[in-house]
């Protein structure tokens, strides 16, 4: 038997007919867009507009022109620090960061940024007011995770865009973990980051961002080249998407990507959310009963998604991870998740953790083959 629990890192199946999509496309039209005067190109470029327009809805963005793909959301997340902050500008962001938005941050950090860390507490919860304490007349921008991959902790992003509005401060989340499974309202956000081959149930390789107006204004794109549009000036088009979209994008991953979001919102962000949490509770009070067992983070309470981090006391955790996928053919991810700073905030650095994360074509029969899968690598290993 093979069971599937890895779905932080990318989501396994996707949805239903993603892949003939693609296949289709590849197969069938296979152009570029914005580059040919011929009617397979303006199809494709149609599509890809109608692919923008379906995000939106999901995410109640009004303009798809503000919809810009890339090739991933560590991209945008790059796209955005990078071009939107100078030196003296000041950045504030949690203890529970991805290193997709500590490594820029750091970088930036070299070129004259400064940035402080809002702590969170052992369960990966954050208290509005730590984000405010931290604000000053340089803070240019709130950057944060929406959901930590760690141990599913949901952060109060729209408490903190109430305070970046009252402040004029730009806020910018990471929702690489709950876009697809947790309803987002872009209407307090400044800038969205995303990508689509987690909760969006779309192939990797494509991700983005959706942005306002006036911020988008204020950011230089920091890769430029060919857009198609406006190819007898030398300077990039400061039009959107345009602006943020040189070169040849994915376009088999935004055709999957359009058959995924029209399976999705067919089936109900809420109703996706519902099931996955109902696996998630169900392995968690499991385990919670299993001696040597130490879940990490909000356990069965609070506001999480459906991820699932143990430490296994007194054993190897990566042990543990090695068995379960040898003799048991169960997927999970052990170690530190790119996320050194949260695991020290939970407590589990530098053992780190084993993570179990459930999507939507999980089932309850897996979460039964897991329980007693670890029962029994508990008393062997």
């Amino acid at each position: 038997m093979k069971v599937y629990a890895d779905n932080s890192a990318t989501s396994f199946p996707k949805a239903p007919g993603v892949s003939d999509a693609v296949k289709y496309f590849m197969d069938n039209v296979g152009c570029n867009v914005n580059r040919g005067g011929y009617d397979a190109s303006y199809g494709a470029a149609m599509d890809i507009l109608a692919t923008r327009k379906l995000f939106c809805k999901l995410v109640n963005a009004p303009d798809p022109r503000n919809v810009i793909f890339t090739p991933g959301i560590t991209y945008s997340i790059n796209m955005i620090l990078k071009g939107y902050l100078r030196a003296g500008d000041h950045v504030i962001t949690t203890s529970m960061e991805h290193n997709g938005v500590m490594r820029p941050l750091h970088e930036l950090a070299g070129a004259g940024v400064t940035y402080d860390i809002a702590q969170c507490d052992g369960n990966g919860n954050l208290d509005a007011m730590a984000v405010s304490k931290l604000i000053n007349p340089r803070t240019k921008a709130v950057v944060m995770t929406h959901a930590s991959n760690v141990c599913g902790t949901v952060l109060p992003i729209y408490d903190i865009a109430e305070i970046c509005t009252a402040r004029g401060i730009k806020l910018i989340v990471d929702t690489a973990q709950t876009l697809g499974s947790l309803d987002i309202d872009t209407t307090w956000v400044d800038a969205l980051a995303f990508t689509c081959h987690k909760g969006l149930l779309a192939p990797q390789g494509l991700g983005g961002f959706v942005i306002k107006s006036d911020m988008a204004a204020c950011i230089a794109p920091i890769i430029t080249g060919g857009t198609g549009s406006k190819s007898h000036e030398i300077t990039q088009p400061a039009i959107l998407p345009d602006k943020f979209e040189p070169g040849t994008m994915n376009i088999p991953a935004i055709m999957g990507l359009r058959v995924a979001l029209e399976y999705i919102l067919q089936l109900g962000v809420g109703a996706i959310r519902t099931k996955e949490m109902e696996l998630a509770d169900m392995f968690t009070s499991a385990v919670s009963a299993i001696d040597a067992v130490r879940v990490i983070g909000l356990g069965g309470t609070g506001e999480k998604i459906s991820v699932v981090s143990l430490d296994f006391v007194g054993r190897d955790n990566a042990e543990i991870a090695a068995t379960l996928d040898m003799n048991h053919g169960i997927m999970v991810r052990c170690g530190l998740h790119c996320s050194p700073m949260a695991h020290k905030t939970l407590g589990t650095y530098p053992q780190g953790t084993v993570r179990f994360s459930f999507g939507h074509f999980n089932t309850t029969s897996d979460i039964d083959y897991i329980v007693n899968a670890i029962k029994e690598c508990i008393t062997n290993c």
